[in-house]
């Protein structure tokens, strides 16, 4: 890819592995019937969306959990553990393709994160691999609750524009979610989906970055 000169990095399953599966099921244990419209890779209640913009704090995340769950007696801890089980980790390697992009283009990280999620997930990473936070990989870090916009809106990734000075046309996408995909794409942004079967360290071979 002649043309890149820059490339913009989602979070989780592109560095962040997590799994859907494991936060549905620890979901259903707290009482949540509904729970494939309650909260998925494509849609979710408005209750996370609020979250991930940072509309709304940490203590009233679990209250709205509380209240869908129609269980009240829910201590912090419970919800908590129940909606990190999201998480899984970084696995060796990861952080390693990101130093060496980070010579030779300018590279942003662009996540959809929310308060507790992210306090886990920096606490992962300077336990298991003694980094700070993520800000050492990157020339700047974007995450949805610090900014109040989310993907796949448009205006994030404006935001992100209008901050750094890039050209999407000088620009690659990586992002596990095609929604995301879809809005960076007709936005002018080259893109690649990064999935299990096409992790960021194929993109990064395959398109000879």
């Amino acid at each position: 890819m002649q043309k890149i000169k820059n490339i913009i990095l989602d979070y989780g399953n592109v560095i962040f592995m997590i799994d859907f599966v494991r936060v549905k099921e620890a979901f259903m244990s707290l009482g949540i019937t509904n729970v494939d419209d309650f909260f998925g890779h494509r849609a979710q209640d408005p209750l996370f969306d609020a979250f991930d913009r940072g509309e709304i704090s940490a203590a009233e995340f679990r209250t709205g959990i509380r209240e869908r769950a129609n269980r009240p007696d829910l201590t912090d801890e419970q919800i908590d553990h129940a909606w990190n089980a999201l998480l899984i980790g970084v696995p060796h390697g990861k952080h390693e393709i990101l130093e060496y992009l980070k010579t030779k283009y300018r590279t942003f990280l662009l996540s959809n994160n929310n308060e507790i999620h992210y306090a886990y997930c920096m606490q992962h990473i300077q336990d298991r691999y003694d980094v700070p936070d993520n800000s050492v990989f990157f020339e700047k870090t974007y995450y949805s609750h610090a900014i109040g916009l989310r993907k796949p809106d448009p205006a994030i990734f404006e935001r992100v524009v209008q901050e750094t000075g890039i050209v999407p046309d000088e620009t690659l996408f990586i992002d596990d979610s095609p929604q995301h995909l879809e809005t960076a794409k007709d936005m002018g942004f080259h893109t690649a989906l990064c999935t299990a079967e096409y992790p960021l360290e194929k993109i990064v071979a395959d398109l000879k970055l």
